[in-house]
């Protein structure tokens, strides 16, 4: 116990500076898995450069490693065009995009979690404002159970598979 605490580190952001910190942070963290509840991929966010060189690193040095991306609303995201979908395209076999059923699309959180112990969580989405830990297995546990469940439930989105030409 007195392990855990000591590596524990907790902080609240409020801006979207300190939000794409955290991603990057919390993506850091991660030695196997990183599962992400998001409305749209925040631009800015989930396809800064950082992040996505912390992912493309993951998944290219780690058999086993897995990303997994749920979106309440990916509209935006394949419209406008989102670097994380492009390196989802090209690394498909490790990263994996599904877009969450219409009747669970009532959850207004966003969260990322690395490796069921690091998480930044915000309670609206639509909102910077959030904590983050970087050692919290059991708040990370638990919404990481809620996250299998949603991904369980969601259909794999089509268009994030397409390749552009």
């Amino acid at each position: 116990m007195a392990e855990a605490q000591k590596e524990s580190k907790r902080w609240v952001i409020s801006t979207r500076e300190e939000m794409r910190d955290a991603a990057v942070t919390v993506a850091r963290e991660a030695k196997r898995r990183v599962s992400i509840f998001t409305h749209d991929l925040e631009p800015g966010i989930y396809d800064d450069p950082d992040f996505l060189e912390i992912i493309k690193r993951l998944v290219l040095s780690q058999t086993y490693a897995r990303i997994r991306v749920l979106i309440a609303d990916p509209t935006r995201a394949i419209k406008n065009g989102n670097n994380f979908v492009h390196l989802g395209r090209r690394l498909n076999t490790y990263i994996e995009f599904r877009h969450v059923r219409e009747d669970l699309r009532t959850h207004a959180e966003s969260f990322c979690i690395a490796d069921d112990k690091a998480l930044v969580y915000r309670l609206q989405a639509s909102r910077w404002e959030g904590i983050v830990d970087i050692h919290e297995p059991a708040v990370a546990q638990l919404y990481g159970k809620m996250f299998d469940e949603i991904w369980l439930a969601s259909e794999v989105e089509m268009e994030f598979r397409q390749l552009g030409v």
